[in-house]
């Protein structure tokens, strides 16, 4: 059955605006609608200050072109910034219910991180790099581009492995179609599983995939230690961290504790997942990890059938921001259909289709940032004084 931009416009008239003040079409909220392959993309413009709070809207909105028959699946995301690069949004923000002052004995100072140089912590044996692919939010496709990052470096001719510490949602074993249980050495000692000539640990090869992980912080920490420092890794040139989304403690204490040589943010183009990726940012400036880049993902879409692109999240975003701190811009991946039905078969498209040109965008970041760690590396060791006896 064809889908029309006019038939997902008058679905989407029957979603309330936020506080019920009309529709989001009539209040100009909703984006260019693209449709590709029963796909609908768009995204709703919203107050940046009511983002997390008008996440249903987003859902419902969601949920109203699903139900279009013919429709597969429906790509929706928010943002404050109006075409055009305007940063008003239609609906004003509801002011904030006045809350009662806490006491005045509950109170306590928000703990600021230390800092932490890499040298003062404890490596890896066989490892000789670690670096981190972390994102301020879920969704944004970081564990697609942690995947695609390490098998880039491995296509360059380093030896990677992959550690999955997203203990709440492990993807690895689907994105690397990997199965079974690890086994071990001595019993003690985990080997790693490998595909794709990649060594890779995660919690998805120690729990059902259906097992909801109900731990605390002190719980995941340990998970995460053993997996790092009970495996056989070595011996690796680079070991890629698949982070958990946020900045937790586990995403803390995981920056504190492993010697890493630097991190990757990864962050769509529209301002308010620029803000998470921001706080990701800040993190591990608190901390003295390097900064590798920033790498834009969904930063545009490409027409399979007449080749127009299409700045459906905005555009540009990632690469302002990373102009804006002083930090690398990586690159930019396009949103494409192969990549993500790629990575559900577990066929990665850098080890599927490597003369593809999103395997060269992914190989070419590879470069970037192993070059970065290159930088970082030499600025340490300068940075460190010589004692010269005469």
């Amino acid at each position: 059955m064809s889908i029309t931009k006019e038939s997902v416009i008058e679905r989407l008239k029957t979603v309330n605006g936020p506080d019920f003040t009309g529709n989001i079409v009539d209040l100009g909220m909703v984006s260019e609608i693209f449709i590709a392959d029963s796909k609908v993309f768009f995204s709703i413009t919203v107050p940046a200050a009511r983002a997390q709070e008008l996440e249903p809207l987003r859902a419902a909105a969601e949920r109203a072109v699903k139900g279009i028959p013919g429709v597969a699946s429906a790509v929706v995301a928010l943002t404050a910034e109006k075409k055009g690069g305007g940063m008003e949004a239609p609906v004003p923000a509801r002011p904030a219910a006045p809350r009662p002052a806490a006491p005045q004995s509950s109170q306590r100072p928000t703990p600021q991180a230390p800092a932490s140089h890499s040298h003062g912590k404890r490596g890896v044996p066989g490892i000789d790099s670690i670096i981190a692919v972390a994102s301020g939010k879920g969704g944004v496709g970081k564990s697609t581009t942690a995947v695609n990052l390490a098998l880039g470096l491995a296509a360059n001719g380093l030896k990677v492995g992959v550690l999955d510490a997203d203990i709440y949602g492990p993807s690895m074993p689907r994105l690397l179609n990997i199965h079974g249980r690890p086994q071990t050495v001595d019993g003690k000692i985990l080997k790693p599983m490998q595909n794709y000539g990649l060594k890779v640990m995660s919690m998805g090869f120690l729990v059902d995939e259906e097992t909801p992980m109900i731990w605390r912080g002190p719980m995941v920490m340990s998970a995460l230690t053993q997996m790092l420092r009970e495996v056989e890794w070595g011996p690796l040139d680079v070991l890629v961290v698949d982070m958990p989304p946020g900045t937790g403690d586990a995403q803390l204490t995981m920056a504190q504790q492993v010697p890493l040589a630097g991190a990757v943010i990864v962050s769509t183009p529209q301002d308010l997942a620029l803000i998470d990726a921001r706080k990701g940012l800040n993190m591990f400036k608190k901390v003295d990890v390097p900064l590798l880049g920033i790498v834009e993902n969904m930063s545009y879409f490409l027409a399979p059938d007449t080749g127009k692109r299409y700045d459906i999240f905005g555009h540009g975003g990632a690469r302002r921001e990373a102009e804006r701190l002083g930090v690398t811009f990586l690159g930019e991946v396009p949103l494409e259909m192969g990549i993500r039905e790629s990575s559900d078969a577990g066929a990665p498209v850098v080890a599927s289709k490597p003369e593809g040109a999103e395997a060269k965008i992914y190989r070419d970041i590879a470069s970037k940032v192993w070059g970065r760690v290159q930088e970082e590396r030499g600025a340490a060791e300068a940075a460190v004084p010589s004692i010269v006896f005469e």
